[in-house]
């Protein structure tokens, strides 16, 4: 690394303009990242013809600052209303929106907001530093390595949103069966699609996750007439201190790395680093009866992962020209309007642009801890206003999210259906966001299980032979044993204790 060029990287994204852009980026990306349905690719081509007459390196620091503020952004509205900003925050409703409904709204918010800006400053380092060993790695993924990740990752289906597994195994796989409608993903042949035009795409994600949350949650605090709904006796705003969040290291810092290492592998995303991060943390927490319940660490972790997810999918982007997320892709398209071309040869021809770039996400970062801290009170004031109204602003909000993902009013309707169904899932005890995860987790899981046995002709013990894939698929089999395990243990012991006693 080049220490000089390192210097003059961070002067040049220093100077008052660029500071400037940074911070209106980070504004409007928390701001896009809020909006059910509106999300930060879609922030990002918003603002692309507002950078066509700006310069390179202005342009740029614009749009990743948008990209990271985004990132944050959609916990906003995940906390307040358990309505998912983006999908990377759906993990972020199982504890936040109970935290809320505890009377600990601010504290939640202030949690996210530290735990968003630890994620993507340690992403950013990791960048400055390991960017091209780490792009190197992540060639080497294969379709088992991704099998194996989504596993990972759907063990957590059992343990959320309701106190049933089998309630909740049985939400994941119908989340599985719906990711299934449209083409298929191998062949091309139509799926469940029963002859409907609109369903040879599939079904949008963003629709349903707003219907599962948000509809079915105005309609749940609606019908239920023992509910106080006037929810601002529940606001206590704090602020977290830099010693109570040391007591969420550990969280913070596994959080970190599971999200920047998912984060480099090429189409993953923030969602998934979510997800996976918040079943690690609930698998080593010492209070995993607290989870879903308002548990801090059930904030920390996918908030974390999903900020580190977003810096570490731009190291394959800008080193390899590989986009990490969909964002990213945008803004792949958003380098080539410019005249560069991502890849081996930016790091050689424009490493001042690359440091000033990273230079960029570190201090949007940054921004959104001091900002967000000072804003957190206007935040958690919004449930000041009675839900009568506030009701009303989260169907409104959750229509125009829906009509947004592509224009259509088929959307909406989609949007609907799975609000009244979310509805019927919460009165009978199913999971909606094991439904969620099943839709998120399905479609990557499917693709790359039948992608690697077209691969090996069929080879089903390739899965476990590869390493990387073997040691994740063991990880994922012992996490699910772990409570029959636990629980044996502890029967013993206190069976034991009883013999002893006699």
């Amino acid at each position: 690394m080049d220490i000089q060029l390192l210097v003059d990287g961070l002067l040049t994204t220093l100077t008052p303009m660029n500071l400037l852009l940074v911070f209106v980026g980070m504004l409007v990306g928390v701001f896009f990242g809020s909006l059910p349905g509106i999300s930060s690719s879609m922030g990002i081509v918003l603002m692309l013809p507002f950078t066509y007459y700006m310069g390179i390196l202005p342009s740029i620091m614009l749009l990743v600052a948008l990209y990271a503020g985004s990132s944050y952004g959609g916990s906003i509205t995940a906390i307040l209303f358990n309505t998912p900003g983006t999908p990377e925050s759906v993990a972020t409703t199982f504890d936040g929106y109970p935290m809320t409904k505890n009377g600990k709204a601010g504290r939640a918010l202030s949690l996210a907001i530290s735990a968003s800006a630890f994620g993507g400053i340690f992403s950013v380092l990791i960048m400055l530093f390991l960017a091209p060993p780490l792009s190197t790695v992540a060639l080497n993924i294969q379709s088992a390595e991704y099998f194996a990740l989504t596993v990972l990752g759907l063990t957590v289906i059992s343990s959320i949103g309701t106190k049933s597994p089998i309630k909740a195994i049985t939400s994941g796989l119908i989340g599985i069966l719906i990711a299934m409608i449209g083409m298929d993903p191998i062949v091309g042949a139509n799926r469940f699609t029963f002859g409907n035009i609109e369903l040879m795409n599939g079904l949008e994600m963003i629709p349903i996750m707003i219907g599962a949350f948000a509809l079915a949650e105005v309609l749940n605090q609606v019908t239920d007439k023992h509910k106080d709904l006037n929810m601002s006796n529940k606001v206590s705003l704090e602020t977290i201190k830099i010693v109570e969040l040391i007591r969420h290291k550990w969280v913070l810092l596994k959080s970190a790395v599971i999200g920047t290492v998912i984060g480099i592998l090429p189409g993953t995303g923030g969602s998934i680093a979510s997800i996976v991060s918040y079943g690690e943390a609930m698998r080593t927490s010492k209070h995993k009866e607290n989870f879903g319940q308002g548990e801090e660490e059930g904030v920390v972790a996918p908030e974390a992962a999903n900020n580190a997810a977003a810096g570490g999918a731009m190291i394959p982007t800008l080193v390899l020209g590989i986009p990490g997320s969909p964002t990213t892709a945008i803004i792949l398209a958003a380098l080539a309007l410019q005249g560069l071309q991502p890849g081996p040869q930016l790091m050689t021809e424009q490493p001042l642009m690359l440091y000033c770039i990273f230079f960029s996400m570190l201090i949007a970062s940054v921004t959104v801890f001091i900002g967000g801290r000072l804003g957190v009170k206007a935040f958690a004031a919004i449930l000041k206003f009675p839900y009568s109204m506030l009701g009303t602003l989260i169907v409104l909000l959750s229509m125009v999210g829906s009509y947004a993902v592509g224009n259509s009013m088929f959307n909406v309707w989609v949007m609907l259906v799975f609000g009244i169904l979310g509805y019927f899932m919460k009165k009978y005890h199913f999971s909606p966001a094991s439904l969620v995860l099943g839709l998120v987790l399905g479609p990557m899981m499917e693709e790359n299980f039948r992608r690697n046995l077209l691969v090996t002709e069929g080879d089903y013990l390739s899965f476990i032979t590869k390493p990387i894939s073997g040691i994740i698929l063991l990880i994922a089999v012992l996490a699910m044993l772990y409570p029959i395990i636990a629980k044996t243990l502890k029967n013993k012991k206190s069976m034991g204790g009883s013999g002893g006693g006699l």
